[in-house]
């Protein structure tokens, strides 16, 4: 959310240029996705696409290659300090094509049935992402994980920009019915058998509006979408009490990610009335504990979790290998729930329930959906949140105190 997400310091333009790669590099790998988008299409070569509006939904079709696992630490996107990038170290675009209705549905068609479990994963990013930035980031998630889904990344209008929450927000809005129109297709198709959805932050509100229509107009949503993880959701908590009556009981399963000391949804909050932010509640107290067994939901607080992120909002990168795990075993079919998941010689326990609570890297199932924020993907941080801090002291008091001092944070 608010002030975690920059742009693109340190790293040329046009990463999105295809490269002609003569000869794989050992233990390389690619991921292959497919991009639905509300984006407007860009006239830069390497972009593709724009943080501005567009019309009517788009489609592209973009392959990732990903350097040996030797190279490279799980959880990171490692952009190329110049172009071309070289496979050996760095994240390389090696297709980038513009897609219609029709060749979209043929892409996915031919995936879907080399899929195992024929199981598409919709992942759904959050405030101030460039296209690039999501592009790389999934690819970095669906290979960390090694997950045997086919992919979709749903990519709605953000200027990448932390001065430009406004417009952002608006976006999701402006987005909802096109994500809506994605699930649908993608629940109506014969050759699917599972789809999932991941959503962070403020892409949560795309999501869970996009669901909310579904029940509304069709009286439920489809059956085929029976996972939803809401990471870290920039969403207003009695909004989603409303979002989940109008969802219904035969809704999807949802796995909420809390972190109390969450402190981007703490700026949030102020910003939006002072009404807790549905990724911090303290899912140990009334009325959240019953609300959140009534409805089912599975909670992971991390809380408890200390890693090196001092707004605590990208808590999901702290341990890569639990990502790496936990995502597997979704995608295998097994529940977030499922107790006793083991990583070398820790034994982790994964509980259900209202008051889920996690203090070791147990939680960490979502890693870093475009939250996670390196060195590299940064362009004039510090100026920029020291003057979008600056814009909230009047409506936000010491929410504006609260940013500016931690612009010097680095991940």
């Amino acid at each position: 959310m608010i002030g975690l997400l920059a742009g693109c310091a340190g790293r040329p333009k046009g990463v999105l240029l295809p490269v002609e790669i003569s000869a794989p590099v050992p233990g390389s790998s690619t991921v292959d996705m497919a991009v639905a988008t509300t984006r407007q299409r860009s006239a830069e070569r390497g972009e593709m696409f724009t943080g501005e509006r567009a019309r009517a939904i788009d489609f592209a079709n973009i392959v990732v290659s990903i350097p040996p696992d030797n190279a490279r630490k799980i959880g990171d996107v490692q952009w190329p300090k110049k172009l071309p990038g070289n496979p050996a170290t760095d994240f390389v675009t090696v297709k980038a094509e513009d897609m219609d209705l029709p060749q979209a549905r043929a892409w996915f068609n031919s995936k879907i049935k080399q899929s195992p479990k024929r199981q598409a994963l919709v992942f759904i990013h959050g405030f101030n992402n460039r296209f690039e930035d999501a592009v790389y980031r999934f690819a970095q998630i669906v290979h960390d994980s090694d997950a045997k889904v086919v992919p979709i990344l749903f990519t709605w209008p953000s200027r990448g920009s932390v001065l430009a929450y406004g417009y952002d927000r608006e976006s999701t809005n402006y987005s909802r019915d096109a994500l809506e129109l994605l699930l649908t297709a993608l629940a109506d198709d014969p050759n699917v058998d599972e789809v999932s959805i991941l959503a962070h932050s403020m892409g949560n509100m795309v999501a869970l509006e996009a669901l909310r229509q579904m029940a509304i107009r069709d009286k439920r949503v489809p059956a085929k979408i029976r996972n939803v993880m809401l990471a870290s959701p920039d969403v207003d908590v009695d909004v989603f009490r409303r979002m989940m009556v109008d969802i219904g009981p035969t809704g999807p399963k949802m796995t909420l990610f809390v972190s109390r000391d969450d402190r981007a949804l703490q700026v949030s909050r102020r910003v939006w009335g002072n009404v807790e932010r549905l990724g911090q509640i303290d899912v140990s107290q009334e009325p959240y504990a019953s609300e959140m067994s009534a409805d089912g939901i599975t909670v992971i607080d991390l809380t408890k979790l200390h890693t090196d992120d001092k707004l605590n909002h990208a808590k999901f990168a702290a341990s890569p290998e639990v990502v790496q795990l936990i995502g597997t075993r979704l995608a295998s079919g097994q529940t977030m729930t499922d107790s006793h998941v083991a990583l070398g010689d820790k034994l982790v326990a994964v509980t259900t329930g209202a008051a889920a609570s996690v203090g070791t890297a147990a939680g960490l199932i979502v890693t870093a959906p475009v939250a996670i924020v390196d060195a590299q993907t940064r362009e004039n941080y510090d100026d920029q949140v020291r003057a979008w801090g600056n814009s909230l002291q009047d409506n936000a008091g010491s929410a504006g105190e609260l940013l500016t001092t931690q612009s010097g944070v680095r991940y």
